[in-house]
């Protein structure tokens, strides 16, 4: 029987180390870090392993005993949009939004002239990633965060972000499983057998996106286990802000539950009880896990982009597997 893979989070990306970045890079960092916060650079790393991409992440220990965060990539790689936008991003979040600060940026070009090379150093955290596997006060924990960042973000403070729904198509919402259905493109193996008998329902849910998604919300739009820290205090922090967005205020809770039902906590219930779903329609909760699905099914076999690292693969079909089977709960499949 087919069953889904195994992801290990913490172990799902390949950087390199910071010796194997350029050393003009290293010497713009060093120079940023010090007039920024008066100290230099003791050392750096190890690189850390979560995430999808090949751009350079580790922690950074100052002189003053201040540890601080890296990342860096070139603008070749899918990264190094990513750690620009997040730069520009994160200082206009609201003081109840817990993230780590933006201390300085730099950039530099490589000896060689062909790339540049952006890097942000951000505020360090002693944390730790929840969900590995998911227990019940690491999901309330989150729970909490995820309702205080909707209430911060919503409307969104942040001017002139793309519609949430647009992740999703251009063009409108995907056809990926009608198109299926009607054998104009093939479907990927390794979901549930009875996955064909469901794609006409599954289409009519993606169809209802433009009206269920829609809202004033920003939205972080890439909510994962590996995006949430929990520190020593048990304080929730989200990093990662790279595809904020503006939509409905209960998208990113919501994106997250297939994962823990997944792993044991009772998100049926907790859908029901929570105040940012109770007054939203089933149909419209259940559109954006099977807008997941779709785009799942359109990208799972496709390679990864540009830098990033054959584990997204793995990590589409967990969550195609596990959105299939929240849904199949949800809907009495």
């Amino acid at each position: 029987m087919t069953e889904p893979p195994n992801v290990d989070y913490t172990a799902t990306s390949a950087r390199p180390p910071w010796s194997a970045l350029p050393g003009e890079l290293q010497r713009s960092v060093y120079a940023a870090v010090s007039v920024a916060l008066g100290t230099e650079i003791a050392s750096v790393g190890p690189s850390v392993s979560s995430g999808f991409t090949g751009g350079f992440a580790a922690p950074a220990h100052l002189a003053n005993g201040r540890t601080v965060f890296i990342k860096s990539a070139p603008a070749t790689m899918h990264a190094y949009t990513a750690y620009r936008r997040e730069a520009e991003i994160v200082p206009q979040l609201p003081p109840a939004i817990r993230v780590p600060c933006i201390l300085t940026t730099t950039t530099a070009r490589s000896s060689d002239g062909e790339a540049e090379w952006f890097a942000v150093v951000s505020e360090g955290i002693t944390a730790r990633m929840p969900g590995m596997p998911w227990s019940k006060a690491d999901f309330e924990l989150v729970t909490a965060n995820c309702e205080i960042a909707a209430e911060a973000l919503s409307p969104s403070p942040i001017p002139e972000l793309k519609p949430f729904v647009s992740d999703f198509g251009a063009d409108g919402p995907s056809r990926v499983p009608a198109e299926i259905g009607a054998g104009a493109r093939p479907l990927p193996p390794g979901f549930q057998p009875w996955l064909p008998e469901r794609l006409e329902e599954i289409q009519h849910l993606v169809d209802l996106t433009p009206e269920a998604l829609a809202g004033t919300a920003a939205v972080h739009g890439d909510l994962r286990p590996d995006n949430l820290l929990i520190d020593n205090a048990g304080q929730c922090w989200t990093v990662d802000w790279n595809w904020l967005t503006v939509g409905a205020p209960w998208i990113d809770w919501v994106g997250l539950l297939p994962r823990a039902q997944h792993q044991g906590i009772n998100t049926l219930t907790a859908i029901r009880t929570n105040r940012l779903t109770t007054n939203v329609a089933d149909d419209h909760l259940d559109s954006l896990i099977a807008a997941l699905v779709a785009y799942v099914l359109e990208f799972v076999e496709a390679p990864p982009p540009p830098g990033c690292t054959p584990e997204i693969q793995r990590h589409r079909r967990l969550l195609g597997w596990c959105c299939l089977d929240w849904l199949a709960m949800r809907r009495g499949w």
